[in-house]
């Protein structure tokens, strides 16, 4: 046992020894060179590193531009065999991450360092980066669902996450939605694929609902007709289903008139406000009335 200990003492002092005599022997070389020397050293050193910057950028520009053209290059293949526009975006946003980390990987190999580090790197730290990047992995195979069920797709109006509007792309990760308004919300692909998605273009037609009110003693025969003339000279509502018009309700102020048209759904609210506007101005020439509010008052002694 001491002799053990003794031993490794002595293991000890003589890896400093060979320290301190590298240090001193790298000291001892260093003042040995003349100011040429050093600056003859300095400027390979420079050039190395100039080179090796220059070598990165070179590598970098070309990797995006040929990724760029790869990415042209799918666009025009998938046009040319009318693709699905979400599966274009999908698939351009999916090759451009994936090009974007090979270049990445190439460049840190240019530089010197092992990769095959960085590999032992990522399979060790796999589970790690899985439970942090859940969410986004997530996403992930929500994008894949959505191009498998499709139940939306890029150009059409939908109804999701409490967000509207017309779908501009499908990325890999999230979808973006441009509203009226013209304001691009961006939502992730998880939540839609599990969520309550309500798709307005699936189908080709729609309903239109609405309610005409009269006052109390006008003729519903007459409003009935008069709707009935309104819808049949506006092209765009359909003759079949045929239009429905019934007194929907007795309310407290007003006979509630239930309204349905079918229309092709790119005419859904165009035909929804024009039926207001003429309405509005019709009712009052056949002599029909808009209610308004009314309060009855006994009075007794």
């Amino acid at each position: 046992m001491i002799l053990n200990l003794i031993l490794a003492q002595a293991a000890a002092a003589a890896d400093s020894l060979a320290t301190n005599l590298n240090i001193d022997a790298a000291i001892s070389s260093i003042s040995q060179l003349t100011i040429s020397e050093i600056v003859k050293y300095l400027t390979d050193a420079a050039l190395s590193i100039g080179f090796t910057i220059i070598k990165i950028a070179l590598i970098w520009f070309i990797g995006r531009w040929l990724s760029k053209r790869l990415i042209s290059l799918v666009k025009t293949m998938m046009s040319k065999k009318n693709t699905d526009a979400s599966i274009q975006t999908f698939l351009v946003s999916f090759i451009d991450i994936v090009a974007l980390i090979v270049l990445l990987i190439i460049i840190i190999s240019v530089v010197g360092i092992d990769t095959s580090s960085f590999v032992a790197l990522f399979a060790s730290a796999g589970v790690a980066i899985g439970m942090a990047l859940s969410g986004t992995l997530q996403n992930f195979a929500g994008g894949v669902m959505v191009l498998l069920f499709r139940p939306y797709k890029v150009g059409d109006y939908i109804e999701a996450q409490g967000q509207a509007g017309t779908v501009k792309e499908i990325q890999i990760f999230n979808t973006l939605i441009q509203t009226p308004d013209n304001r691009i919300i961006i939502v992730p692909n998880g939540p839609l694929s599990t969520g309550i998605i309500n798709n307005y273009s699936r189908e080709k037609t729609r309903r239109v609902d609405m309610v005409f009110s009269i006052s109390y003693g006008d003729d519903f025969e007459l409003a009935k007709k008069v709707l009935l003339e309104i819808m049949e000279k506006d092209a765009r509502i359909l003759k079949t289903p045929a239009p429905f018009v019934e007194l929907g309700e007795m309310s407290a102020s007003s006979i509630d008139i239930k309204v349905r048209v079918w229309c092709n759904a790119a005419d859904y609210w165009g035909i929804y406000f024009d039926m207001n506007k003429t309405v509005y101005s019709t009712f009052p020439e056949k002599g029909l009335n808009f209610p308004f509010n009314t309060i009855t008052v006994n009075m007794s002694k």
